[in-house]
């Protein structure tokens, strides 16, 4: 029996509660690749999540939860996902493990982690598995990080790979503009991704890439190939949740928004500085009488 946490209203903590549901599995995921001359497996839905709380609303709905070093703009407010450490992957890692039951939950591997070597990469993604109880990590790369790869699957760690648009590489392609466009880059992501499934990965992502290019790789490979600014051909999908949600003014062409969440917070906020100033909160309700 897995564990998931609920929030106690009477102390608005987690307190961890027995749920009778089985989380999802890597084997599971890696089977939702349908084969040739089979019926087309449903699209895995995956969203990212950085806190307990959001896990847990997540969860029901999604059956990956990734633990993106996104986190490293839409928590910490830093400009790439470059400064993101290994520390704040476990910490977030860990409490997203904890708010959820259900979906497979993967954990980026931070820039440095991962790209000096495969026994480098190991020991940072042992790290991570023993510290957040995670299933799997995600890294980027294509054909240059295979060995990597090969070697991590050989040791028990499952991977998803991460082919196209890297973030972790904006300083060496010069921004996040979409990838695939010319016949060069074509080939290049081709081949990263067979080298990358064929090194043993479970899953890849594919980001920002072209759409025939997206369509492409899906056939060519047979790990499921879970896009991002991709193709709806893509055997999955994967948004960034507080894009998904609106937090932000400005998103990728590739977002769609399926809530304007900033503007409601801002809409509670300016009620309740209005109510506070105006000594309108709080009243009865939300006070302690005395007991006599």
């Amino acid at each position: 029996m897995s564990t998931t946490f609920t929030l106690d209203t009477a102390t608005s903590r987690a307190n961890p509660t027995p749920a009778p549901v089985r989380r999802l599995t890597v084997p599971t995921i890696r089977a939702r690749k349908a084969g040739a001359g089979e019926a087309v497996a449903e699209p895995i839905v995956m969203l990212t999540a950085y806190t307990a709380r959001m896990a847990q609303l997540l969860d029901p709905h999604c059956d990956m939860l990734l633990v993106g070093d996104s986190l490293g703009q839409v928590i910490y407010g830093l400009p790439t996902t470059i400064p993101v450490s290994l520390d704040m992957m476990c910490a977030h890692g860990a409490a997203v493990v904890r708010g959820s039951y259900r979906s497979v939950v993967v954990i980026d591997m931070p820039f440095g982690s991962y790209e000096a070597s495969p026994e480098q990469a190991f020991a940072s993604a042992a790290r991570i598995l023993k510290e957040t109880g995670a299933a799997a990590v995600k890294l980027e790369g294509g054909e240059a990080m295979a060995p990597t790869i090969a070697f991590l699957a050989a040791r028990g760690i499952p991977v998803v790979g991460h082919i196209g648009l890297t973030p972790q590489a904006v300083n060496a392609l010069g921004g996040y503009a979409a990838r695939g466009r010319s016949e060069a880059e074509e080939g290049k992501i081709l081949c990263d991704a067979r080298a990358v499934a064929d090194a043993g990965a479970f899953a890849l992502v594919a980001e920002g890439v072209v759409e025939p290019i997206a369509a492409a790789v899906t056939h060519a490979v047979a790990c499921p190939v879970i896009g991002i600014g991709a193709s709806a051909a893509c055997d999955g999908q994967v948004l960034v949740i507080d894009d998904m949600l609106g937090m932000f003014e400005r998103t990728a062409r590739f977002v769609k928004r399926y809530d304007e969440l900033a503007e409601r917070v801002t809409v509670a906020a300016a009620t309740y500085a209005g109510e506070v100033r105006n000594r309108a909160f709080p009243t009865s309700d939300q006070t302690y009488a005395a007991k006599r």
